[in-house]
């Protein structure tokens, strides 16, 4: 189903954005007024604040409320301000109240002032105590995810509550006029994503998807969670649709839930899920999920079945669908390398319900174009007709050669030590070597590792062989360290290449312990033609 014009690719550079130094969490558009030509506001999530934009313009920054202090730590900063406490003591204090943070019952955890205290040095100690200790000490939360409500009606041009997560586990519903806490309820941990249905004056349902692996059903006038959904794995975004809840899963799943947390189906997907959305066509009652796959892809859900796929040009990071301009229905998408991407529905579109994943793909349908029979292939065709026991014989006996030829080699470098790791069970070695430069001189690297567990490895020599007249090495023959097991050793030397013409030859490297002929292991270098004597 090909419903969508040619997509639009918008740089973000190009729009208007609005510089902050905390990283955005969240965005929402929400009336805060009852004016007929009332424009709505943006409410950007941004660490502790939400800072709302009108008509273009900063409007109106709203903090989260501070969190309670601990008292023992209040203590300790009052008689810091005083000089009436040393660093050490106050140190032990802080050091303390944060051992006890994990305990049940336990007072409030310290603040972020504290925590950067008890990460300094000594000598930096005294200089941040004097630089802070005259401000007044706060503690407060950070804003995680971020939904709209409907206050009373369900129209679009009704007054909306924002409905904010928090890093303290709290859930806060604000009323938009004087932006004063309506409802706060906590849940069992940190929330990471959210979505809201109903009006708050009347009834409505909250769904919250943390950090647990769990999604909670919160519901008007309940003091905690209704219902707990466990997930197979941590949830990637979740949208009401109807009645049900439609949640994508890192385990690259879409999965969905009654209100009561019954699972209905689970449809796998082709990639891991990056964003969800819900699509909302109004005209034709359709509604459909919407999820960017990591393979640069859309993918539209209606239940379980595949409707339609969206290819995209970049992987997409978000996606919004609803009214832009004159259009009722557009899907808004950005992506990972900063672009946008609009994608205008026609109005003359039509849903069907065919699932587009279910029976043979496309491709089987599709008449290959084979060419004509030649009088080669024919021939060919013939002959291996009458010879097919012949040829398969000849491909035998071949292929037992070069399996012989290959046991052969291996047999030879074991009995010889060629190989670069050590074959025997008390010297367990492992050696590679590195040359760089240009040339006329080369430094030679040889990285010696001990692969033993518990023994270490001693009386070892590095002995050089090589060609006189092209090479001269500054340590031909040298002594190597103790090596402790799993130490990588890098040994270096220079090698001076003293041909003219532009030749090279192989160096061999030759460990072995003092005092025996045999070396452990065996290493040919190809060093590279000299650059810097070629041009002279």
């Amino acid at each position: 189903m090909t419903q969508w014009p040619t997509c639009t690719r918008i740089p973000l550079a190009s729009l208007w954005l609005t510089c902050m130094v905390m990283e955005t969490i969240s965005v929402a558009a929400f009336l805060m007024e009852r004016h007929e030509l009332c424009v709505p506001a943006v409410g950007v999530a941004a660490g502790p604040y939400i800072y709302v934009y009108k008509n273009m313009r900063p409007y109106f920054r709203y903090a989260l409320p501070p969190l309670e202090l601990n008292s023992t730590e209040k203590d300790v900063w009052e008689q810091a301000k005083e000089d009436k406490v040393d660093l050490l003591s106050m140190k032990e204090t802080l050091e303390m109240i944060r051992g006890n943070a994990d305990r049940e019952n336990a007072e409030p955890p310290l603040s972020v002032q504290s925590l950067r205290f008890l990460g300094l040095d000594p000598p930096e100690m005294e200089s941040f105590v004097n630089q802070y200790k005259m401000q007044p000490l706060k503690r407060q939360s950070l804003i995680t995810c971020m939904a709209t409500l409907k206050k009373s009606v369900a129209d679009e041009g009704s007054i909306s509550c924002l409905v904010l997560g928090t890093e303290n586990t709290d859930i806060i519903i604000l009323d938009p006029e004087p932006f004063n806490t309506l409802v706060q309820t906590k849940v069992p941990s940190v929330p990471a994503f959210m979505d809201v249905t109903g009006q708050f004056d009347v009834e409505y349902r909250l769904i919250v998807a943390c950090r647990n692996g769990c999604i909670y059903i919160l519901r008007r006038n309940s003091k905690r969670h209704k219902y707990c959904i466990e997930l197979s794995s941590q949830a990637v975004g979740l949208v009401w649709v109807q009645k049900n809840i439609v949640v994508a899963c890192s385990d690259e799943t879409l999965q969905s839930y009654t209100q009561k947390g019954k699972k209905l189906w689970v449809v796998p997907l082709p990639a891991p899920p990056i964003t969800v959305s819900l699509m909302d066509e109004k005209f034709q009652s359709f509604q459909a999920v919407l999820v960017a796959l990591a393979n640069m892809e859309v993918h539209m859900f209606q239940d379980k079945n595949l409707m339609n796929v969206i290819q995209t040009q970049d992987i997409v990071t978000s996606i919004c669908f609803g009214r832009y301009g004159r259009e009722d229905n557009t899907l808004v998408m950005t992506t990972k390398g900063g672009g946008l991407i609009i994608k205008i529905l026609k109005r003359t579109a039509t849903f069907d319900k065919e699932d587009k994943a279910a029976g043979a793909p496309v491709a089987q349908s599709i008449k290959l174009s084979v060419p004509k029979k030649t009088k080669l292939y024919v021939d060919q065709t013939l002959r291996e007709r009458e010879s097919g026991v012949a040829m398969h014989r000849v491909f035998q006996m071949d292929l037992s050669r070069i399996r012989l030829t290959v046991a052969r080699a291996y047999a030879r470098a074991l009995q010889c030590n060629l190989s670069p790791i050590s074959e025997s069970a008390q010297e367990q070695l492992k050696m590679n070597a590195v040359v760089q430069g240009m040339g006329p001189t080369f430094k030679l690297t040889l990285n010696l590792q001990n692969m033993s567990d518990t023994r270490a490895v001693a009386t070892l020599l590095i002995s050089f062989l090589y060609d006189e007249k092209l090479y001269s090495i500054e340590r031909p023959f040298f002594k190597a360290p103790m090596l402790v097991p799993g130490l990588n050793y890098p040994l270096a030397t220079f090698v001076e290449c003293l041909s003219r013409q532009g030749t090279s030859d192989i160096i061999k490297v030759f460990v072995f312990h003092e005092g025996e002929h045999e070396p452990l292991l065996t290493a040919h270098i190809n060093m590279p033609v000299s650059e810097g004597l070629a041009a002279v």
